[in-house]
């Protein structure tokens, strides 16, 4: 038996069955480059879904985690470290925000939004019952209790009951719907600007403006996901600087960390002050190795020439795969570099099996959509490669 096979035969023995697992083993990679055990190679196109922005080996990022790994990784937050107020100072400043707190992934970082909206209209309105938060149909926040019941698709609402109260949904794009949810029991709206998990499915820009529009008139404040969609993925380092909107409180994850996980969320000038000592917490938040990581990326992704390259590829990308001539490619929609393929809920298992086969890895959204999620620096002659695979795979 192989390698490959006993690795496979002894997670099934041994793992819950979470996960519908592509049948390859990982050993190494490089810049957007994968290789498995046995040294086949893959061009990445879902870094991790999202979250190795800066590809694989990346020598400043390795650099600095094993230097960090050397002094110091944990300390709790009841001490100062020199890496967490660097990474804190860089990410306020780069949001546009007041302040920041760290967490460990994106769904606590929602979990965080979620409380700190809440606490805004107690503190506020001292009224018990303005606590409901709007959120989109088809949108996804995470899979905590909390986070599952944000969610507005009917499937995550199964199976774990109860779930935690004080959510309601509108369809995208709907303003009427939006206004008409505004009753006097919203605390806040989350949204994703581009709605990742269901297809890759950016919201109209009149509609977030008027949406931001109607939370300024009514006092509720606007979160916007940022966790798929932040740290350069979109050709900005958060998709909003692209709406034309300031948010009140903002969540991130995924690519903050380059592959060491760490989220956050960002509060502006309603909401910074809200959450005092007591209200909040976490062990690992802003530990010193996610931090050294974290100020890796936010000096590379966050430079003005990087994110106008990332914005010029995405255009690219999505130029490039629209110019395929195929009555199997339904729409391509994205921002960016996260770019999603149309091609139907027939298809889908099929098209990612054989583009996989011929050495490019991509991952599903939705029913039927092809989501890419390429590391942010990869090249122009690797995105005419996958392409050019494409074009035979789709065409």
């Amino acid at each position: 038996m192989s390698d490959t096979q006993t690795i496979i035969e002894t997670e099934s023995t041994h793992f819950m069955n979470t996960y519908g697992r592509f049948p390859i083993v990982l050993d190494h990679g490089e810049g957007c480059l994968l290789y498995d055990l046995d040294q086949n190679e893959y061009l990445d196109l879902n870094s991790g879904i999202g979250v190795n922005c800066l590809g694989h080996n990346h020598p400043a990022l390795v650099k600095a985690i094993a230097n960090q790994a050397g002094t110091l990784m944990q300390a709790s937050n009841l001490y100062y470290t020199k890496p967490l107020v660097d990474a804190g100072q860089k990410l306020v400043k780069l949001s546009g925000l007041k302040k920041v707190f760290f967490a460990n992934s994106g769904a606590e970082a929602n979990e965080g939004v979620i409380k700190t909206a809440r606490k805004y209209s107690i503190d506020t309105y001292g009224d018990p019952k303005r606590v409901q938060i709007i959120t989109l149909n088809n949108s996804f926040h995470g899979r905590t209790i909390a986070t599952l019941e944000a969610t507005g698709q009917d499937k995550f609402h199964q199976n774990f009951y109860p779930f935690t109260a004080g959510f309601k949904y509108v369809d995208a794009n709907d303003l009427a719907a939006m206004e008409d949810a505004m009753d006097d029991t919203v605390c806040a709206v989350l949204m994703e600007l581009v709605q990742g998990e269901s297809g890759v499915r950016p919201l109209d820009a009149g509609y977030v403006k008027a949406v931001e529009a109607l939370c300024k008139e009514k006092d509720i404040l606007l979160i916007i996901d940022e966790i798929q969609t932040g740290v350069g993925r979109t050709g900005t380092f958060f998709s909003y600087e692209q709406y034309g909107i300031q948010p009140d409180l903002v969540s991130c994850a995924k690519g903050l960390g380059g592959g060491v996980p760490t989220g956050a969320f960002l509060a502006g000038e309603k909401a910074a002050d809200i959450l005092q000592p007591g209200d909040h917490g976490t062990t690992f938040g802003g530990n010193a190795l996610a931090m050294a990581a974290a100020n890796v990326v936010l000096d590379q992704v966050g430079d003005p020439a990087f994110l106008a390259d990332v914005k010029r590829k995405g255009d690219k990308f999505m130029q490039a795969i629209s110019a395929i001539d195929s009555d199997h490619i339904q729409d391509v929609r994205g921002m960016g570099l996260m770019i999603g393929i149309e091609v139907g809920p027939e298809a889908i298992a099929d098209d990612l099996a054989k583009l996989r086969e011929k050495g490019l890895l991509a991952l599903k959204a939705g029913a039927g959509t092809i989501r890419l999620l390429p590391p942010l620096i990869i090249s122009d002659e690797q995105i005419d490669q996958a392409v050019n695979v494409m074009k035979e795979v789709l065409a």
